[in-house]
């Protein structure tokens, strides 16, 4: 059955902002349950030869530009009014990720991204200075240091290397990518927020 949505996550990109409301709308009107599974985008650009789309396709005339066209669009849609670009973008995403990680671990990584993505892509949360990082996980409800101190151990640092080269094994090679299906059985595999209608038919088929 079609009830469970694996969302493969890095908060540096973007579009892990834009589809998570969406997302999470889909997972109202359709009962199902969500799960992230925190991968290191740098890691899976490196696994896959994949890259950002600004710098794919910047030679491409007219492209960059009508991608813009249609982020506008769709946070006009969904009214993401208070998206605003993070001023650091590109960032270093890898000691989110351990953090993530380690509160994936403790059963809240859903809670970690909701309330990590509005200090990161709404206030610009500055994410390579540590007390910052640090304020912003704790207000958004963590054991901050105890999230940071897992962060640098190894279990976390190759669990998270474990989950991008399973991801990439499985067919991902950039965010968001989603895979709907039972947690143990078969799964089809979605790219892109431009998909949250077919993953919505995916769900209603039960």
């Amino acid at each position: 059955m079609a009830n469970r949505i694996e969302l493969i996550f890095d908060f540096v990109s973007p579009n892990a902002y834009f589809i998570w409301w969406p997302l999470r709308d889909v997972i109202k009107r359709t009962g199902a349950e969500l799960d992230v599974t925190p991968v290191f985008l740098g890691g899976m650009h490196k696994l896959t030869g994949n890259a950002p789309p600004m710098i794919r396709d910047a030679n491409v005339k007219g492209k960059v530009e009508y991608s813009m066209l249609e982020i506008e669009r769709f946070i006009a849609k969904h009214q993401l009014t208070k998206y605003k670009m993070h001023p650091q973008f590109p960032f270093n995403s890898i000691t989110l990720q351990r953090m993530l990680f380690a509160a994936d671990q403790d059963g809240r990584g859903v809670q970690f991204v909701e309330a990590l993505l509005p200090a990161i892509w709404e206030e610009g949360v500055d994410v390579l200075d540590p007390p910052a990082l640090v304020a912003a996980v704790a207000k958004g409800g963590f054991d901050a240091a105890d999230l940071f101190a897992r962060s640098q151990t190894d279990e976390v640092k190759q669990g998270l290397i474990a989950n991008t080269d399973h991801a990439v094994a499985r067919g991902a090679f950039g965010i968001p990518t989603m895979f709907v299906g039972p947690k143990d059985g078969d799964t089809e595999m979605f790219f892109g927020k431009e998909r949250l209608g077919q993953i919505e038919e995916e769900l209603q088929k039960g």
